[in-house]
């Protein structure tokens, strides 16, 4: 048995999904959750500043004596993969197992990535999926407001201005008649309820969230590394009371511990 805390970081609620995820799929792990909203959005950062904050928040989950770091961030796990590929904790992001869950989506239609700007800029998800996929048509799509309103609380699929956005921003996809749509940001599986109200049940979503949870929990049973009595600590670098309240409403109950507040780091 292994009781060293599992540690996720992302932007902001988005990595919440990947620790519904994994305590779904590890439900005794203890976990240290911390969400980087004092620099939240990432997506239109240059991508060395998003590698130097990738380094940062490694750092931080790596002072907990953590076994392994969950990257529950497409932006991260997109154009910093050698980071996490190299650090010396077992860290895992969302790209390579979002990629083999496309990879399974049977016939030959196009397939759409929705992400974050600076995700879809790196171009990673794109030529992975490419090389997994000939010939299929990929559509990368770039979602820039979908991550301020989902952390301002727009997230119902009734809501005006998400519903603007998802039209907007998947109208293409919508047109071309893809058969799935990757959530390339682990925010957008919180809209869900939005996309498919957009494009139909009968296209296809996968959660990059799930996909990076699976494989890690994957690892963690292989290893023989799990072990915990379930407890979750929140830690925030913008305002607790704020993060406190968001977590609570998207988990769908009150937050075990208190959020403990965090500096702003520089980059």
């Amino acid at each position: 048995m292994d009781t060293r805390p599992i540690g996720i970081f992302d932007s902001g609620l988005g990595g919440l999904t990947g620790l519904m995820a994994l305590r779904a799929l590890l439900p005794e792990e203890n976990y240290i959750y911390f969400g980087d909203t004092g620099r939240m959005p990432y997506g239109g950062r240059p991508t060395e500043q998003l590698r130097r904050m990738a380094r940062q928040n490694l750092d931080f989950m790596a002072s907990f004596g953590v076994k392994a770091i969950f990257v529950a961030c497409g932006t991260f796990s997109s154009t910093a993969a050698d980071l996490l590929a190299d650090y010396p904790v077992p860290s895992f992001g969302v790209l390579n197992a979002s990629v083999e869950a496309m990879a399974e989506v049977p016939g030959k239609g196009p397939l759409a990535i929705l992400a974050t700007e600076a995700s879809i800029r790196s171009g990673a998800f794109e030529r992975a999926i490419a090389a997994r996929c000939p010939g299929r048509e990929i559509l990368p799509i770039p979602c820039p407001a979908f991550v301020p309103l989902i952390e301002s609380g727009h997230t119902r699929p009734d809501d005006l201005p998400l519903r603007d956005a998802v039209a907007e921003y998947l109208a293409p996809v919508k047109e071309s008649g893809a058969q799935a749509v990757l959530y390339g940001c682990t925010h957008y599986g919180i809209i869900d309820g939005a996309v498919r109200a957009y494009l139909g049940q009968g296209v296809q979503t996968i959660s990059a969230s799930a996909c990076g949870a699976g494989q890690l929990a994957s690892y963690l049973t292989g290893e023989g590394l799990t072990g915990g009595s379930g407890s979750v600590r929140y830690y925030t670098n913008g305002y607790p009371a704020v993060f406190t309240q968001a977590a609570s409403r998207l988990l769908g109950h009150p937050l075990e511990n208190p959020v403990e507040a965090v500096p702003v780091w520089s980059v």
